[in-house]
C-alpha cells in the first residue's frame, strides 16, 4: 500500500470548486463565467473524503510542515526554525518501518538556512528555482513590474525572483508543473515498490503571483492596464486602487488554475500506473491568503496579524483506496498534526509517543462523527535560537511580526473566538449566521468569549506550552 501527499501552499479553500463556497468577489469582464474552475481537485473530491472543517494549527509555512512531519500543534513550543534535534519525524518512523519515501519539494525554505525538512527520506529532491531561490546571477535585463512600495521586500529580493523566472518559455519550465513532472517520473520508476510514501510539496499557488499568461488571461479584467503586482506588500489595502486589488487576486486564480491543471497529470499518472485500488491520496494545504477581507491583504503580522477564516480554514480531501467516505463532506474538526497519525494508520506503523494529533481513518469509516471539540490556530511564537540564525523575514515566516505572543483563533463548528493576549482586543464571530466574520459580537456575547478563552488555556496546558505563551491569555478573564 502507498501514500501520496500533495501540498499546494497557500490554497484559498473558496478557490477549490468542489467545496460550492460563494463567490467571494466578482470578476469584472467575466461576467455570467464561473468563478472559479478547478476540474481536477474536483474530481479527487468526489472520490475522497471532504474535510468541510478542517483548520491550520500553526501558521505559516515552514510551522506547518513541522506540525505536518511530527503530528505536533507546533507553534505552542517552537518558532520559525529548523527542525530540531530530538524532533521524532513521519518519514523516519516510516523508513524504520521498511516503508521506501521520497520528497519532492520546491518551497524554498523547506531547504534552505539548515531547515532539513529532507531529513529521513530515503529521497529527496529540492526542485531549484522558486521565489528568490539564490539560483542564477545572470545579468537578465530584468524591469520592475510596479513601484516599490507596492512590492513586498526589498529590491535585491525582487530581483532574484525575476531573474529565476526570466527564460520561462513553456508551462514545463513553471515551478509546480517542474515540481510535479519529477514526482510523476519517480512514480514510473517506483510504482511496484511494496510500500511507498510519495511527499510532493509546491510553493504554488503562493507569491509570486506570476501564472502562465493564458491562465492570468481566464481572469484578468481585459481592460486593465496598471502594474502587475505579482508580490504585493502585506498590510492594509489602501495603497491599492480597486483595479489593482482586482488584478491581484486574476493571478492567484491563475495561479491555481496552473495547480489544478498539474495535480490532474499526476493523478492520470497514477491511474495509468494500475495504483488506484492501493494507494491514499492526501491533498492539503499549509493556510490561506487574504485578498481584502477586514481591509487586509496577504499574511500581515503584529496588530494586523489575527488569523481571520480565509486564512485559517482550508481544504483537505483523503482519498483511500477503498472508497471510504468517498464524497462524503465530513463536518469534524480536524487540524494538520492529525495528518500524520492518519499515515501511520494506514499504513499499520504505531505511532511513536511524541505525537498529539488523532487519526482520520475511524471518521472516514464512519466510526465516529467527531474528532476534536475546537480548533486552535497560532502564528508561530518568536524563539530566539543559539544555534541557527532566525531566517523568516527572508521567506515572509515573521510576516512583519517579532512578537513571542500573538493573538490565537479557537474555533468551534458555531463561533471563531480571536484571542489576543495582554490587553489587546479580542474578537467573536458567529460563523452559522456570519461566515464572512463581518460582525464582531464581542460585547454582545462576553459569557461564549470568555468559555472559549478558558478552553484556549487549558488547551495550552494540557499541550505542555511554555508559561510564557500562556499568561498572556489569562489577564481578560
Amino acid at each position: 500500500m502507498n501514500v501520496i501527499v500533495i501540498m499546494n501552499d497557500s490554497l484559498r479553500r473558496d478557490h477549490i470548486a468542489a467545496y460550492g463556497v460563494p463567490a467571494p468577489w466578482d470578476r469584472p469582464g467575466h461576467e455570467g463565467e464561473p468563478f472559479i474552475e478547478t476540474p481536477n481537485l474536483d474530481r479527487l473530491a468526489a472520490e475522497s473524503a471532504i474535510f468541510d472543517r478542517c483548520y491550520i494549527a500553526s501558521y505559516p509555512t515552514v510551522p506547518n510542515r513541522r506540525d505536518l512531519f511530527t503530528g505536533r500543534w507546533g507553534f505552542l513550543e517552537a518558532g520559525w526554525e529548523p527542525l530540531r534535534p530530538n524532533d521524532v519525524l513521519l518519514s523516519e518512523v516510516l523508513g524504520q518501518a521498511g516503508i521506501v519515501t521520497q520528497l519532492f519539494f520546491d518551497t524554498l525554505p523547506m531547504g534552505g538556512a539548515g531547515y532539513n525538512f529532507m531529513r529521513g527520506f530515503q529521497g529527496w529532491q529540492w526542485i531549484r528555482g522558486q521565489h528568490h531561490d539564490q539560483l542564477t546571477t545572470a545579468p537578465f535585463p530584468i524591469k520592475l513590474p510596479c513601484l516599490p512600495h507596492q512590492m513586498r521586500g526589498d529590491l535585491a529580493r525582487m530581483r532574484r525572483i525575476l531573474r529565476n523566472s526570466f527564460t520561462r518559455r513553456y508551462e514545463r519550465d513553471y515551478m509546480a508543473p517542474k515540481t510535479i513532472a519529477a514526482a510523476i517520473d519517480w512514480l514510473e520508476d517506483n510504482y511496484t515498490h511494496e510500500s511507498f510514501l510519495l511527499w510532493v510539496d509546491t510553493w504554488d499557488p503562493h507569491e509570486p503571483f506570476d501564472p502562465p499568461p493564458y491562465d492570468y488571461a481566464r481572469y484578468a479584467d481585459p481592460n486593465y492596464d496598471g502594474y502587475a503586482l505579482i508580490y504585493p506588500q502585506y498590510g492594509r489595502i489602501d495603497y491599492l486602487t480597486p483595479a489593482e486589488l482586482n488584478d491581484i487576486r486574476a493571478r492567484y486564480a491563475g495561479e491555481v488554475r496552473m495547480v489544478d491543471r498539474n495535480v490532474g497529470y499526476l493523478l492520470d499518472k497514477v491511474h495509468a500506473l494500475g495504483l488506484d485500488d492501493k494507494t491514499m491520496i492526501i491533498h492539503i494545504t499549509d493556510h490561506g491568503y487574504l485578498m481584502g477581507e477586514h481591509n487586509l491583504l496577504g499574511k500581515p503580522g503584529d496588530l494586523l496579524g489575527n488569523l481571520y477564516e480565509p486564512t485559517c480554514h482550508v481544504g483537505m480531501f483523503i482519498r483511500h483506496p477503498e472508497g471510504l467516505a468517498a464524497g462524503q463532506r465530513l463536518q469534524a474538526i480536524v487540524q494538520p498534526p492529525d495528518v500524520m497519525p492518519t499515515i501511520l494508520d494506514f499504513f499499520g506503523v504505531e505511532a511513536p509517543p511524541t505525537v498529539q494529533g488523532r487519526s482520520l481513518l475511524p471518521l472516514m469509516r464512519g466510526e465516529t462523527e467527531t474528532h476534536w471539540p475546537f480548533a486552535i490556530s497560532g502564528r508561530f511564537i518568536y524563539v530566539p535560537s543559539e544555534t541557527a540564525a532566525d531566517t523568516s523575514f527572508e521567506y515572509d515566516g515573521m510576516a512583519g511580526s517579532r512578537s513571542e505572543v500573538c493573538a490565537r483563533t479557537v474555533t468551534t463548528e458555531r463561533w471563531s473566538y480571536i484571542a489576543a493576549p495582554l490587553d489587546m482586543r479580542s474578537e467573536l464571530y458567529d460563523l452559522q449566521s456570519d461566515p464572512k466574520q463581518e460582525h464582531d459580537l464581542i460585547n454582545e456575547r462576553p459569557e461564549i468569549a470568555r468559555e472559549l478563552r478558558l478552553s484556549l488555556i487549558d488547551f495550552l496546558v494540557q499541550h505542555g506550552a511554555p508559561e510564557p505563551g500562556i499568561a498572556p491569555f489569562r489577564t481578560q478573564l
